[in-house]
């Protein structure tokens, strides 16, 4: 299906994670033109042979850096981007309750998951307002979510805040300023729930683990990267979801919760 996507500039950022990588990838499938970003792991330079560097390329920037967020903006030989995919994010491994956290560690994740996503769409719209009116007719900004952002996550309060932030306030309030710039444009939000990502392989090995992940959801599995990458393109394209802003659309596998409480812990509430 042709979604009109044809020579459209996209920037990526976080572009060579497992999400990343298969939505530029989609992105140069549908004839885009991507500019991916990365900042320690530069594994989607590997698609450079394979598309050219007519069409992908890829810049390495620190985004809680301000300058270096301009710098990715600036002067880039694709030309001035109309859609923004805001992909990036941490999200440190080990549990922390908030009694616990070090502020350092509360900064840090805020900073890169937040403050990062706010310069990148403020150098976004900064390029996008001189464009030509043509280019301005396919803009777009889709920012990556998680369910975490919607139903909290004990031990990961830093990372559940900031996405929260993001979908909801952040989302919300650029979705009516963007048009002030291109009357057309529109600001979306994909939210994923456990997806089958790198960095989540050996976890989503542990049988224990994966029952309470998947306990509240239907389909009863993790969605894979390309879940992510086609809802992502989904709402970019100006064909297909012109009239879509303002969303947030969770590729959770009809997911309903968390599960709080283990079997003996209730067992052991009824003994008091």
């Amino acid at each position: 299906m042709d979604v009109g996507l044809e020579n459209v500039h996209v920037l990526i950022t976080g572009a060579s994670g497992g999400i990343g990588l298969e939505t530029t990838r989609l992105f140069l499938n549908q004839g885009a033109k991507v500019t991916a970003h990365y900042n320690q792991n530069d594994a989607v330079k590997a698609l450079v042979e394979e598309y050219g560097s007519h069409r992908l390329h890829c810049i390495q920037a620190n985004l809680v850096d301000e300058n270096e967020v301009a710098r990715l903006m600036s002067n880039n030989p694709l030309g001035n981007v109309q859609v923004l995919v805001v992909n990036h994010a941490v999200s440190p491994p080990d549990d922390q309750m908030v009694m616990n956290m070090s502020l350092e560690r509360w900064r840090s994740t805020i900073d890169t998951n937040l403050t990062a996503s706010f310069l990148v769409s403020k150098e976004y719209l900064k390029q996008l307002e001189p464009a030509s009116d043509e280019l301005k007719a396919k803009a777009a900004i889709v920012f990556v979510g998680s369910t975490a952002g919607k139903y909290g996550e004990a031990g990961h309060a830093d990372y559940a805040a900031s996405k929260s932030a993001m979908m909801y306030g952040f989302t919300l309030s650029l979705k009516n300023e963007i048009v002030k710039i291109a009357p057309k444009a529109r600001v979306n939000c994909v939210a994923p729930g456990w997806t089958n990502t790198p960095k989540k392989t050996e976890i989503l090995k542990d049988p224990v683990f994966v029952h309470r992940a998947l306990a509240t959801v239907p389909l009863k599995k993790p969605a894979e990267p390309l879940d992510i990458a086609h809802q992502i393109v989904c709402l970019a394209s100006t064909k297909v979801s012109g009239h879509v802003s303002g969303h947030i659309v969770f590729v959770d596998g009809g997911m309903e919760g968390r599960l709080l409480n283990r079997l003996s812990d209730n067992q052991a509430l009824e003994a008091l």
